[in-house]
Formats: structure tokens, C-alpha cells, sequence
């Protein structure tokens, strides 16, 4: 949600990074002989004499556990703005200003400081794959719960416990999808897959943003009044689509098994290795991006939490058209997001990208906040750097680490992104209550002008220490290949 998101909601994001090097591995062992997995799977499955829906080593089956697979993060992803959708009411109800409300999401990132360092050890060495995606599937729904319950009581302090046990639960449970869609797919269809699973995330997003408002609307017709009770319901009634993505989980889990027995295929693993240690050893490069990460999405997801309103003082929209306009970043990141993926793939030159998401990005807030200019114009804007500096940003980690870093290095990175927006989140709100929204995109700005500051570092530091950051594609493929053959020599 931070990965993410966020606030994290980006966890799917490092993992595209990592889908290119999952097929060629694949690849590589399909290859060395006749009697590669994937003939194993085909040869096991046609002489099962199950339909294809049934046989567990056909395409029909793998595109079942697929649908399945991208409905898993639904309901995370859904409730996770849940507060964005409601801001009006949720303050209005429980009688809290922007500062407390914002600690709604600061709840949801602490946890995950320090779970993005465990997540992967749970699954792979603690619960498994199945059992960990039931467990953290449950936090989520769990979490839900407390937080409707709390708006039911009238207690503010009881949502925040909900937010953090869902923040438990809301990470994690990304990493696991992740790991079920390497371990389902790991070969050709892999980037599509994790193309496909972000996007079906963006859209819970994006039918919470359109649709939580009308659901209180409706509730607080039915009982007759607005307040703590309707918000709870309207809060419970999200809780579904969590008990949804819970029915998911199992069902996942059950088909794992039985591939498992019939295929002796093995659970999937994150391979994740987490060393504290190997921190001392990161780069100048690895430091910078970094800092182009937490300086970035500090000013991508807070904004979301307060848009609505937003949108709704300055440019007189109504509650509906607010919303509309917050959601647009998800609705047009859920279909760029792959296709993004493919053109950073195919052509390279990371910082470049990279680069030119910050700008536009600070651009829009520019216009956001020094004109009245649409805001679907700004937002837009903001929607398409989005999703660009996810496929760009989070893939160069893997070119600045050794392969055995790489997992403490992407649990360091998204630890200290949920730090950042967890202390920006309250720092956000509690700007917005002392000096406006002005100040706020203020704020803003200075945290993307840090964030460009720090690309453009990036760029003369990769420049100057001969690294392949900002190679094309052809340039960094050549270079791997004599790197191997010097490594093999």
C-alpha cells in the first residue's frame, strides 16, 4: 500500500524489477537438457487425464489461480484509503483534526519498519507460503474490523490499534502474492503476472476512492443520521471485500497443495536473505535512491490522504467529483504500470526515467498549488510519473547490489519508506491544520525538489564510478554477458 502504496503500498513494485532475472534462471534450467521442469509439469499433467482446468501443469488451470491470484490484494489494497474516502466524515464524526486523522496512516507504516526486514524470513523459514498468506490475510480482515469497530464506539484510539494490526497483515500479504505469482510463473508470462496483479491492485484502490462515499451516503439515509454508528457500518460493509480476499487466500492455499502432491512442485520462496550487517557495505549510489524513494512518495501518498478535500476547498468540487479526481493516480497507473515495466525494460537508461517522473511530478504540484488550472490536468500528470518511477527507481537496487544484499537491501529501503511517510504523514497533517493547503503543497514541493536534487547526484555519481544506472538496455546486456564470461574464466 506502500507498497507499496504504501504508507507503503510499492512491495509489488521491486519484485518487476526482479521478474527479467526470474526468467532467465528459469530459462537457464529449462534449457541444459530434455527433461526440463516445465516437460516434468506437461508429460506429469497429460497423463493425469484431468481436464485443463483441473491439471495443475495446463495454461486453463495456471490462468484460474491467476484470476485468483490477483483478487488476493483486493481487499487490502481497497481498504487501505479507506481514510481518504471518508476524510470529511471520519473527522466530522469523530471530532479530530487533519494532524490526528493523518495518524491513521502513520499507524499503518510503523509496523512495517521493521516487518520489511521479517516478512520474507515468515513466509520462507516460519509459515510457509500458504499458511503465511492465510495468516497475514487474517491480520488484514482482523485489522478492518478493530478499525470499523472503533468508529462504532466512538473510539478514535481503537481505529488506530486497527490500522496497525492491518498494517501487520498489508505489506506482508503483498510479498506473499508476489512469491505465489514467482513460484506459479516464474518464466515468459512473469512480468505480465506481476503486470496484471498491480493492476487489479490499483483498481481496489481506485473503486474505494468512488465508491466509500457513496456507501456512507446511503447508510446515513437508511438510519437518519450521519455519525460514529454510520461511519463504523460503512466501515464494516469495506471489511467484505478483506473477507473476500480471505476467501482467496484459502483457495489459493488449497490449490498450492494439490499442485504440490500431483506435480511434486515445491512452495514458492521470497529469496529473501536479510542481513543487517551488509548495511555498511551499501553504495554512495544505493544511499541516493534511497533518498529519491522517501523524498518521492512522501509527496505522492499523504497528498492522496488529504486530496479530497483539497480538491473540494479549492476548486469547489463536489464530494463526488473529489473523489473522481483523488482516485485518477490509481486509475491510470493500473493500466501504464506493465506497459512502463516493458519500455524500461526494453530501452534502459534508468536515471533518465527516473528523472523525468520527479519533474513531472513536481510539476504538477506546482500547478496544483500556484494555479486553478484543472486538476485532472495535474493529477494526470501525477498518475503517469507515478507509475513511470516505480518500473525505473525500484529495478536499480539489483544494479548496485550483489545478488546476496539484495534482500536486506530492498527490506532497508522499504523500512525506511514507511519511516518517511509515517512521520510526513502526521508532519503533512498537522501542516494543514496550523498553515492550509498552500503551505502543504509547499511542503510538497521542497520534498520533490530533494528527490531531484538526489537524481541528478545519482546520475554524476553513476557517471563517475563507472556504473551502468543509466545504460540502454543493448549496453547493459553486453555488459553482463562479459562480466559473466570473465567470471566463468
Amino acid at each position: 500500500m506502500s507498497g507499496c502504496p504504501v504508507i507503503s503500498r510499492e512491495s509489488h513494485d521491486r519484485w518487476g524489477g526482479m521478474a527479467e532475472r526470474e526468467e532467465q534462471e528459469a530459462l537457464l534450467e529449462g534449457s541444459g537438457d530434455g527433461d526440463g521442469a516445465g516437460e516434468r509439469l506437461r508429460s506429469t499433467g497429460e497423463s493425469s487425464g484431468m481436464s485443463a482446468v483441473c491439471d495443475p501443469s495446463r495454461f486453463a488451470h495456471r490462468l484460474v489461480v491467476l484470476l485468483i491470484m490477483c483478487f488476493l490484494g483486493f481487499g487490502s489494497y481497497f481498504c487501505y484509503d479507506n481514510p481518504a474516502a471518508l476524510q470529511i466524515q471520519v473527522q466530522r464524526d469523530m471530532k479530530v483534526n487533519t494532524a490526528t486523522f493523518m495518524e491513521l496512516y502513520a499507524w499503518y507504516s510503523w509496523p512495517n519498519v521493521i516487518l520489511c526486514f521479517f516478512g520474507g524470513f515468515l513466509i520462507d523459514r516460519v509459515f510457509g507460503i500458504r499458511l503465511g498468506t492465510i495468516i497475514f490475510s487474517l491480520f488484514v480482515c482482523i485489522g478492518q474490523v478493530i478499525f470499523a469497530t472503533g468508529a462504532l464506539c466512538n473510539a478514535f484510539w481503537l481505529m488506530e490499534a486497527g490500522r496497525f494490526v492491518f498494517g501487520i497483515g498489508g505489506e506482508s500479504l503483498a510479498v506473499a502474492q508476489n512469491t505465489y505469482a514467482v513460484s506459479w510463473f516464474k518464466g515468459k508470462e512473469l512480468n505480465l503476472v506481476f503486470g496484471l496483479q498491480l493492476s487489479m491492485s490499483r483498481v481496489g484502490s481506485t473503486v474505494n476512492m468512488n465508491i466509500m462515499g457513496w456507501i456512507y451516503s446511503s447508510i446515513e439515509s437508511m438510519i437518519g443520521a450521519a455519525g460514529p454508528k454510520t461511519l463504523g457500518i460503512s466501515l464494516m460493509i469495506g471489511a467484505v471485500t478483506c473477507l473476500f480476499s480471505l476467501a482467496c487466500a484459502l483457495i489459493l492455499g488449497y490449490l498450492d497443495k494439490r499442485a504440490e502432491k500431483i506435480l511434486n512442485k515445491e512452495q514458492g520462496k521470497t529469496g529473501d536473505v536479510i542481513k543487517l550487517s551488509d548495511v555498511k557495505d551499501f553504495s554512495l549510489s544505493l544511499w541516493l535512491i534511497f533518498l529519491i524513494c522517501v523524498c518521492y512518495y512522501v509527496a505522492i501518498f499523504p497528498f492522496i490522504g488529504l486530496g479530497k478535500v483539497f480538491f473540494m476547498g479549492k476548486f469547489q468540487f463536489s464530494s463526488q467529483e473529489a473523489s473522481a479526481v483523488n482516485s485518477i493516480v490509481y486509475i491510470i497507473s493500473a493500466p501504464l504500470s506493465p506497459v512502463f515495466g516493458f519500455l524500461v525494460d526494453k530501452i534502459g537508461k534508468n536515471v533518465i526515467w527516473v528523472l523525468s517522473a520527479v519533474a513531472t511530478t513536481l510539476a504538477a504540484h506546482l500547478i496544483l498549488a500556484f494555479t486553478f488550472w484543472t486538476p485532472w490536468l495535474a493529477m494526470s500528470l501525477m498518475g503517469i510519473s507515478y507509475s513511470l518511477l516505480a518500473c525505473a527507481l525500484w529495478p536499480m537496487v539489483a544494479f548496485v547490489v550483489p545478488e546476496h544484499q539484495l534482500g536486506t537491501a530492498y527490506g532497508f529501503m522499504q523500512s525506511i519508506q514507511n519511516l518517511g511517510l509515517g512521520v510526513i504523514a502526521i508532519a503533512a497533517g498537522a501542516i494543514m491544520d496550523t498553515r492550509g493547503y498552500l503551505f502543504l503543497e509547499i511542503f510538497f514541493v521542497a520534498c520533490l525538489c530533494g528527490s531531484l536534487i538526489a537524481v541528478v547526484m545519482l546520475y554524476f555519481v553513476d557517471n563517475m564510478t563507472g556504473g551502468d544506472l543509466n545504460l540502454s538496455a543493448t549496453k547493459r546486456r553486453k555488459l553482463q554477458r562479459l562480466t559473466a564470461i570473465e567470471k566463468e574464466s
